[in-house]
């Protein structure tokens, strides 16, 4: 199918242009025409500032359903983790794709075009699989097709509860049995069944240091080389996942993963908060990525991640909504420059220009969709348009829309979502998802006693 979008403003990587006209045919952009200052007949008109689609490189969709409830009193990382793990427990392939179908619907109304699903929820609670082992990651990227926007599976090797010492490690613990496989080998033969399809691509993900054996990470890092697939990892989220490390093997999360070879340019750690500058330089040397989340971090008091030294070092960004405290990459965008302003107390780390691509070009790269997130030939037909006329937009000119965008625009202020050239989000109303509030309701409700 043919289609045509007129951007009214539509930001060109480096500058926002007026009166660009975007053909796509088969989800791909086929012509970018400039200077066009009405729309062409028959054309769909875009009005705002359109950018490539937003990319979310890091979600556990079920998290979803903590917010609020999470931020009830005060605790940690740690207490915080049981409150989750009594969701998890109650998940089933059929809840689980009505609550994922619901927050990617979300999503999709925000503005994000591809969500990179960071997916350890196996197995029936007690780790005994389904008939099909992969009905909960089939649940979430039949979810991703029914809300309109592409996913990474990025199927997770969760083995361990803890670092015993150098050569052990602790059992998962009761809520923790259904994300195991029980052997990293285990983990592959079953994630080799999940296939990729034209809105999904199948990833691998390291749990962390904690939760796969480092006899083991070398298996999963292999399985990614092979199918030359992305590999995620939480990696020094917490300082107590530094010291367990030095106490087990006398050397940091990072040089773990370095000396088994799960580093280089296919591989994304997340959060990367807590790092020697040994770790900086692990990282941007073998160009890992970096994955913050901003709003996640700051919710559980994780800390600020170095983000600028670790660009600076080699290592590409990406954003993430992680625990989905809230979903707005453009808030991450945002507090990625604002974070590292109240640490550093300087302002300008980042133009908006960059923070627009690492929102939505680094994500893409990130989950291995490089032909994704810039507008131009060829590349995929994602777009995002962010309304210049609310009340958080209006007054600047639009040629300053990437400044308006990163620092004064919410997801409240997507206007339309095109998805592989279809219109997904049109005019802020999901057209898969008749009332995606209802949605979210219904199916946070099935999961709290």
């Amino acid at each position: 199918m043919q289609v045509t979008y007129w951007l009214e403003h539509a930001w060109l990587d480096t500058h926002v242009e007026p009166g660009v006209a975007v053909e796509t045919e088969g989800g791909r952009i086929t012509a970018v025409s400039r200077d066009v200052p009405q729309p062409p007949p028959g054309a769909t008109a875009l009005r705002g500032l359109t950018v490539p689609g937003l990319a979310n490189a890091h979600s556990h969709a079920f998290h979803r359903a903590l917010r609020s409830t999470a931020q009830v009193g005060s605790g940690t990382f740690w207490t915080w983790r049981d409150v989750m793990y009594g969701v998890a427990s109650r998940l089933t392939p059929d809840s689980y794709h009505a609550l994922a179908r619901a927050v990617y619907a979300e999503m999709a109304l925000a503005g994000i075009t591809v969500v990179g699903e960071f997916h350890y929820v196996h197995h029936a609670p007690g780790g005994k699989p389904y008939d099909d082992p992969n009905a909960m990651g089939e649940a979430l990227i039949a979810a991703a097709a029914d809300a309109g926007i592409r996913i990474t599976l990025l199927d997770t090797a969760y083995l361990a509860s803890g670092m015993l010492d150098k050569h052990r490690s602790a059992a998962p613990e009761k809520h923790q049995r259904r994300f195991s496989d029980g052997t990293a080998q285990q983990w592959a033969e079953r994630a080799s069944l999940l296939k990729d399809r034209d809105h999904a691509r199948i990833g691998a993900a390291v749990h962390s240091v904690r939760a796969v054996p480092a006899d083991q990470l070398a298996t999963v890092a292999r399985w990614a080389e092979a199918r030359t697939a992305p590999l995620h990892v939480h990696l020094s989220e917490q300082t107590a996942e530094n010291e367990a490390c030095l106490a087990a093997h006398g050397c940091t999360p990072t040089r773990l993963l370095a000396d088994h070879g799960v580093l280089g340019p296919r591989t994304t750690g997340i959060h990367n908060t807590h790092l020697t500058g040994e770790d900086i330089a692990l990282l941007g040397s073998t160009a890992t990525g970096t994955c913050m989340c901003p709003t996640t971090e700051r919710d559980l008091a994780d800390g600020i991640g170095p983000a600028v030294q670790l660009q600076r070092a080699g290592s590409p960004l990406s954003l993430g909504s992680d625990s989905h405290a809230v979903i707005d990459i453009l808030e991450e965008a945002r507090a990625l420059e604002l974070d590292e302003r109240l640490r550093s107390r300087t302002r300008g780390h980042w133009t908006a220009a960059a923070l627009l691509r690492t929102a939505t070009a680094g994500g893409h790269q990130a989950l291995g969709w490089s032909e994704a997130g810039i507008i131009e030939p060829g590349a995929l037909a994602d777009l995002t348009t962010i309304a210049l006329d609310t009340v958080r937009t209006a007054g600047p000119v639009p040629r300053l829309g990437a400044e308006t965008a990163v620092f004064a625009a919410s997801a409240a202020d997507v206007r339309h979502t095109v998805v592989g050239g279809r219109h997904v989000v049109r005019d802020g109303v999901h057209a898969l998802v008749p009332d995606v509030p209802q949605a979210l309701a219904d199916a946070i409700g099935a999961l709290h006693p």
